[in-house]
């Protein structure tokens, strides 16, 4: 829920968790020095078209750079997430413009039932890059992370009227495609 870092105190586990949290807080003091109007977003998993590879992007670059590029990478255990597609994310982001609600948090994913384990992510990968899977090393869940990333989206859909429509499967096929023009 949008409000759990406002009621419970969280220890951000890693350097990238305490940037977005440090980024919130800025906008908080904005708010409260400042009275400026001010929306908090949280894109969860964004994923898509013009998402250039780097060894410090999210998971789904940089499984699919290697996996076109026949280069090992590692799939760690016990991590569940969801991911938004891109067009999806930058609809939801646009409705803020007529639907500004100064002060409120969102989070924006895609649907909570299209999570799947960063296993099942490599598959699907492997599967539509043509890769088989000795490219990659298994290995026991990744310390200083998140766990589980399906997050409420409540809000979301009622105020800003966010909608994933693009699935897994489907956002994948049009990212690679993007990935095989840019780095092919």
């Amino acid at each position: 829920e949008e409000d759990l870092l406002d009621r419970i105190a969280i220890r951000q586990l890693n350097d990238y968790a305490i940037s977005k949290w440090t980024g919130e807080q800025q906008v908080l003091n904005s708010a409260d020095m400042h009275n400026t109007e001010t929306v908090r977003v949280r894109p969860l998993n964004c994923y898509g078209p013009h998402e250039h590879y780097s060894a410090f992007r999210g998971v789904i670059p940089i499984m699919v750079y290697r996996a076109l590029k026949r280069i090992p990478y590692t799939v760690y255990g016990g991590h569940l997430r969801v991911f938004d597609y891109v067009g999806d994310t930058v609809k939801t982001l646009a409705n803020i413009v007529d639907n500004f609600i100064p002060g409120e948090a969102y989070n924006i994913g895609s649907d909570e039932s299209w999570g799947v384990d960063i296993k099942t992510l490599s598959d699907l990968i492997l599967e539509k890059t043509g890769m088989d899977e000795s490219i990659v090393t298994y290995a026991p869940n990744e310390p200083f992370t998140t766990k589980t990333k399906i997050v409420d989206l409540s809000k979301s859909r009622r105020d800003l009227m966010h909608k994933a429509t693009i699935n897994l499967s489907e956002g994948l096929d049009l990212y690679i495609d993007w990935m095989k023009k840019t780095y092919l």
